[in-house]
């Protein structure tokens, strides 16, 4: 028999496993395989330099320029607007400080775990989102075409939030502020605003320009339409060339909020009021606990408070070099992010506080007024025990005909607002009142938008990097590719400057980006602990780390994590489901929000939503499964393209795929996998680590051998038993040919 060997690459590339090929005669008389390398530019991370070195991936793949540029990055993408807006309004209606214990249970048992998963991935593999569910097994390849539609949806909408911040950073350089008096029509203030409040006529009407109902655009509002050109414009300077310039914004973005938040205790915590605010936020509730919908919301507040599920943890992983101490950067940060949430609540509820005692103050001035002109008070200097002996002694018909204003400091402190209402409303109003009022306007927006910036680098950076690491998209300079992602969803986000583009917000928020990754992030951690295997990801995390991940971290990949998941997952179904869903609009001629009803068209477009994000899973492992789709999109690896074969070497092949198979990885070196070469001392009962994958490979090319060392090396190289390729055990000589492009 002959063999005739051509062209074998160096120890650069890799070997590729064998499947079953088509048989077809070539025409001469003789049969043979033709294997046809395509290796791209950059290393498998099957590849190493020496024993016992982990793989260095791409060796062209963008780098973290240090370890304090990676971590102010995760911390800019992790610690966001629902720190400021989120947390502590579900401490404040969830327990108080009692919220504080299944928010913590909640961060141990599901947050860190999924966390390390993510991150640990992306260093392991050097891949992006796609690139790493295809290297674990083709068939999961949905995973990350899924997480990043998810990503687009959530980067659309998130960058409006941007644009208000911009429009009300520019109105704050104003005195006095304009959202401190009403405006005046004829000497008189607005019917709308008198009946409202100065803050949310702002907000509504000058801002917004709201329109009554989503039913009603109301028109595109061209000074919303400029701010987001102007957000969207920001975005792309920032992210066009990935980490090398995204990762020397964060140095402001990520620190700069830290600044602002110590700024505002100083000087909230010298306020009147502010141990009021305080009292009320974090004075515990324990009965609260045996509510099942809090422990839901501590759970959903971990889950979204770290960016899970987006492919940017993923992302900012496998810019890190294959030593980083993953399992250190996650408890600080876990770490960082929770104590940034109690902090910041420590100083929203300060200013609230404030704001709060002020109203009280005022109400009651009110009140005396009315009881000195009924002659109850003798003027409105007395002092407020006096003020109270006269309240108490009155009857429930006095107080009905005269109209008394209840001043409870517990009612002002409870309506405090979440989101939107409590940013560019109540925290506004609460802004008016401080001396100085448009430096502290100044310094919360510009903190509100180094927030909303560096969370929104990172959502762009996971999309961005899950498109990069495709071939097609590889031979586009980074800034173009960045330059149509943005002008697209610029594009879209047009219909967030309509009149109706607040409530479009609250639907897209609502629905796009909360089931679509709840399943991705519950089939993430099923992909890494089942699939690709605990053992396997504890062994990587042992050769990255030095240290190997115990009975808390197995307790809860393996159980607890996929519980809490499939929890989250079955209560936002149930809740949409059994609750029709509702929308705040604005109704300016009473001056109050109203809930409304989405109308069916719009729920079919959240539904719409829905099905894209989660559909690709299903698709692509079916597509995959049953080879429907023939012709398949290199993800990250070159590919591998047979032909020319007969039955007289399927037998060979299909035993080489059994090992393969046996090996328990389902990659192979075309997705980036390891090369399985496994010698006589390996343990046949054992999963291969990662080292053992690695530590084999062969150390001269075929070319340089005579026959017989060539035949021997081939076989050593693809355990081949002696029969396979001795000369009388096949009726048919082939020949193979390896062309390295």
């Amino acid at each position: 028999m002959t063999t005739k060997v051509e062209g074998v690459p160096g120890p650069r590339n890799n070997g590729h496993e064998m499947a079953p090929l088509n048989t077809r005669a070539r025409g001469d008389g003789t049969h043979g395989v033709t294997i046809m390398l395509s290796p791209p530019d950059r290393t498998s991370i099957g590849s190493r330099d020496g024993a016992g070195a982990l793989p260095d991936g791409d060796p062209d793949r963008a780098a973290w320029s240090g370890k304090m540029q990676f971590f102010l990055s995760i911390i800019g993408y992790s610690v966001g607007l629902g720190n400021i807006w989120r947390f502590p309004y579900l401490c404040q209606q969830n327990g108080g400080g009692a919220f504080l214990i299944p928010f913590m249970i909640m961060l141990i048992l599901e947050g860190i775990p999924l966390f390390l998963i993510e991150l640990g991935m992306g260093q392991r593999m050097r891949l992006g989102a796609l690139g790493v569910w295809n290297t674990i097994h083709p068939w999961l390849g949905g995973i990350g075409i899924s997480s990043c539609i998810v990503t687009l949806f959530v980067a659309i909408y998130y960058n409006v939030i941007i644009t208000w911040c911009f429009y009300y950073f520019f109105n704050s350089f104003r005195y006095p502020l304009p959202w401190a008096v009403c405006p005046q029509l004829n000497g008189t203030d607005v019917e709308e605003c008198e009946r409202s409040s100065q803050t949310a006529y702002f907000w509504y009407r000058t801002t917004l320009d709201a329109a009554p109902s989503i039913d009603e655009t109301g028109g595109f509002k061209w000074w919303i339409v400029l701010c987001l050109m102007l957000s969207w414009t920001v975005v792309f300077f920032i992210v066009m060339k990935g980490i090398q310039s995204s990762g020397k914004v964060v140095y402001f973005t990520s620190l700069f909020p830290y600044i602002v938040l110590t700024i505002f205790f100083i000087r909230g915590i010298t306020l009147k009021g502010a141990g009021a605010g305080l009292m009320h936020m974090y004075t515990p509730k324990v009965e609260k606990l045996l509510e099942p919908t809090v422990w839901l919301d501590a759970a959903t507040q971990v889950f979204y408070s770290f960016g899970l599920a987006f492919g940017s943890l993923i992302a900012f992983g496998s810019y890190n070099t294959p030593k980083n101490n993953c399992v250190r950067d996650v408890l600080l940060v876990s770490v960082c992010n929770a104590i940034t949430a109690i902090y910041a609540s420590v100083v929203i509820f300060a200013i609230l506080g404030y704001k709060a005692t002020l109203g009280v103050d005022r109400c009651i001035q009110v009140n005396k007024h009315i009881l000195v002109k009924h002659n109850l008070l003798p003027s409105m200097d007395v002092d407020n025990s006096e003020y109270e002996h006269v309240m108490a002694s009155l009857n429930d018909t006095m107080h009905k005909e005269w109209e008394f204003e209840k001043c409870s400091l517990e009612d002002q402190l409870s309506s405090a607002a979440e989101g939107t209402g409590l940013a560019f409303i109540v925290f506004t109003e609460a802004i008016v009142e401080l001396p100085g009022s448009p430096f502290w306007a100044v310094l919360f927006f510009t903190m509100l938008l180094s927030l909303g910036l560096g969370s929104q680098i990172g959502i762009l950076e996971g999309m961005l990097c899950t498109i990069f690491d495709i071939d097609i998209f590889k031979r586009i300079r980074k800034p173009y590719v960045t330059g149509v992602v943005c002008a697209f969803c610029f594009t879209v986000g047009l219909i967030f400057t309509t009149g109706a583009g607040e409530y479009w917000l609250k639907m897209f928020d609502s629905f796009a980006g909360t089931i679509g990754l709840v399943v991705v992030a519950l089939m993430e951690m099923i992909a890494v602990i089942y699939i690709y295997g605990h053992e396997k990801f504890t062994e990587d995390i042992y050769q990255m780390t030095g240290i190997r991940p115990g009975p808390y971290w197995q307790l809860t990949w393996r159980y607890i994590g996929p519980a809490i998941m499939g929890c989250i997952l079955l209560s936002s179904v149930l809740s949409m489901i059994l609750r029709n869903p509702t929308y705040g609009a604005w109704n300016g001629e009473l001056g109050i929000v109203e809930n409304k009803a989405y109308p069916n068209w719009v729920m079919g477009i959240a539904l719409a939503m829905i099905i894209a994000g989660v559909l690709p899973m299903p698709v692509v492992f079916l597509l995959r499964r049953f080879q429907i789709l023939k012709v398949d999109l290199d993800i990250h690896q070159g590919s591998i393209r047979r032909n020319e074969t007969t039955a007289s070497t399927k037998e060979m092949i299909d035993e080489d795929d059994e090992d393969d198979d046996d090996d328990g990885d389902f990659s192979g070196p075309a997705l980036g996998g390891p090369v399985n070469v496994r010698s006589d001392s390996d343990d046949e009962d054992e999963p291969p680590t990662m080292s053992q994958m690695l530590a084999k490979k062969p150390t001269t090319t075929l070319s340089s051998q005579s026959p017989k060392q060539q035949q021997l090396q081939f076989k050593n190289q693809h355990h081949l038993t002696p029969d396979v390729l001795s000369p009388g055990s096949r009726k048919k000589p082939f020949r193979m040919e390896v062309v390295d492009f």
